[in-house]
């Protein structure tokens, strides 16, 4: 690789190019790069561990909290729980059909447009140390040399003033003496005044907020998101829960639109806390979000029981528990925000608004490409009455929570490689696309013992029917053997994102779910429940397999590992 310094004082790494011999380079070695060193703390190590970690915590307390929120729901009543479990349902496909695309794109955009700036900065920094340097060395000695002519000149003017003068040797020396007293003193004031102009141009840099139009962008696209989504579930609160099986007359009915309508009240709070999330990862921050997010939830916790039972609002008071607490959330993310960026563009040109309707847009179609392929595995087991339905849920309960932890290693390389792409160090974009991928591996075989002995034992948990409980230890061995499988799927997700390879990440997902759908009917009819988890298997396989595909091949963003 060969070093580049044209855009600042960071180092970019541009690949080689050997002109005598351009062949295939076998870039699915990639995934193999420096192996042993899996474990390794180095920089790139502590990176990735540092941003992944706080983003799995903050993945997880949602769903902890809302298990938690169910909990004190369930001693109000099957019903209440019922109308609770159907709306919440409801409210999370909502959210995840319009804001993950936004907050995957955000970070990506963040990532990229603070890194080009911060190049830029240094780039003006390393040439105003430059000029000042040049300053210092260069332009007082030209200021000598002109202020020593000047002073010849008036030497000339004195003597021919005082030719008459018996002290005229006397009188010229004390003017020569005058004038390099002068110059000294101009010197000096030329070093003072630099270097109290650096100094103040220092303190105002530090204090000068960050002006991130794509930060703008997302909050923007998030807010009107949230209003959008706030309107529908209000408006259409009926016909959706009878979508979502709702009968109509009965008592849950009611209490689930009710709850529907409070919950949809803050849609926007959760929009825009999920934008800027992705704008604090684009910082590479997760902390800031992660101690917000459990602050927020604590609250949360701490509202139910004071509102459902104390003050005796039931239903209605977990709902504006959790408002309050999404609102209060949105707020300090907002005002720890407002301390870093500056959130007013410089004019509307500046905001992406294409750019991010083109790449939401897309994203947007795989979420309902993979929201409809596991829904539609549901249908399936539905079909096969109650009781393979309880199984499929406990088995797939287990399956998709598991995957939280992948999540975090999926935000961490997004935001490393968006900034790494921005910069052009290839080096570094090849050594942390394999390191986290090799690291992924290892922790999806160490999720596939936990999960294997923990659902073998604990299976009891989730249900009491022995029926149920056989066909759970059926669908077992694949729920455990896919972990490694479903972890590289889910990280290969990031790694896309943080290529910007948005196109390929949308249309390779939404082709392997419409394969992926067609098995799951076929093997249905053939194998039923056991067919089902075999197609879900085969799913996630294909989702891998579209990842290693693009790196292995050296292809779209990859290409310089061909090189």
């Amino acid at each position: 690789m060969a070093d580049n310094s044209n855009h600042g004082s960071a180092t970019v790494h541009e690949p080689a190019v050997d002109n005598n011999n351009n062949k295939w380079k076998m870039p699915l070695l990639v995934f193999f790069n420096d192996a042993r060193n899996v474990f390794k703390m180095d920089s790139i190590g502590k990176e990735l561990l540092g941003i992944a970690f706080p983003a799995a915590l903050a993945v997880a307390a949602d769903p902890i909290a809302s298990l938690i929120d169910t909990a004190f729901i369930g001693h109000l009543g099957p019903v209440e729980l019922a109308a609770a479990g159907v709306s919440i349902t409801l409210f999370n496909q909502a959210s995840r059909i319009t804001i993950f695309p936004l907050v995957s794109i955000t970070t990506s955009f963040v990532a990229e447009e603070e890194t080009l700036k911060n190049i830029t900065a240094n780039k003006v920094a390393q040439d105003d140390d430059q000029s000042n340097e040049d300053i210092e060395k260069g332009f007082p000695k030209k200021n000598l040399a002109s202020l020593a002519n000047s002073s010849s000149s008036a030497d000339v003017d004195v003597k021919d003033s005082f030719k008459k003068s018996s002290d005229d040797m006397s009188e010229n020396n004390a003017d020569t003496d005058s004038s390099l007293k002068i110059d000294n003193h101009l010197t000096h004031d030329t070093k003072t005044n630099a270097s109290s102009t650096d100094k103040s141009s220092t303190k105002s840099n530090k204090k000068k907020r960050k002006q991130i139009a794509s930060a703008s962008t997302a909050l923007i696209f998030g807010t009107i998101l949230g209003l959008i989504q706030a309107a529908l579930l209000i408006f259409a609160a009926k016909p959706l829960l009878l979508l979502m099986g709702a009968k109509p007359g009965y008592p849950m009915l009611i209490l689930a639109r009710k709850y529907l309508k409070l919950r949809a009240l803050g849609s926007p709070a959760v929009l825009l806390a999920l934008s800027m999330q992705g704008i604090f990862r684009g910082f590479k921050d997760t902390k800031t979000p992660l101690y917000v997010i459990v602050l927020g939830y604590s609250l949360n916790v701490a509202l139910d029981p004071l509102l459902i039972f104390h003050f005796k609002l039931g239903l209605t008071g977990a709902a504006i528990a959790h408002v309050v607490s999404q609102y209060l959330m949105a707020l300090a993310l907002f005002l720890i925000l407002l301390r870093r960026v500056d959130l007013k563009p410089p004019s509307i040109k500046d905001l992406q608004i294409f750019r991010f309707l083109k790449n939401g847009g897309l994203l947007m179609l795989r979420v309902i490409a993979v929201t409809f392929c596991v829904t539609f595995a549901a249908s399936l087991a539905t079909r096969l009455g109650p009781i393979s339905m309880a199984a499929f849920q406990t088995c797939q309960q287990v399956w998709i929570t598991s995957s939280l932890i992948a999540d975090g290693l999926a935000v961490s390389i997004q935001a490393v490689l968006a900034c790494s792409f921005a910069e052009k160090d290839y080096v570094k974009i090849k050594a942390a696309a394999a390191r986290v991928l090799q690291m992924t591996f290892v922790m999806g075989v160490g999720l596939a013992l936990v999960v294997g002995i923990g659902l073998y034992f604990g299976a009891g948990v989730f249900s009491k029917t022995a029926s149920v409980l056989q066909l759970v230890r059926i669908g077992l061995p694949f729920v455990a053997a896919t972990q490694p499988i479903n972890a590289l799927a889910f990280v290969f997700d990031g790694v896309n994102y943080g290529a910007s390879d948005f196109t390929y990440a949308a249309t390779s997902l939404v082709l392997v779910s419409i394969v992926s759908v067609g098995i799951e009917y076929a093997m249905y009819k053939m194998k039923g429940f056991v067919g089902i988890w075999m197609a879900l298997s085969i799913y996630m396989a294909l989702r891998m397999l579209a990842g290693i595909w693009r790196m292995g091949t050296g292809t779209g963003p990859w290409r310089f590992l061909r090189q």
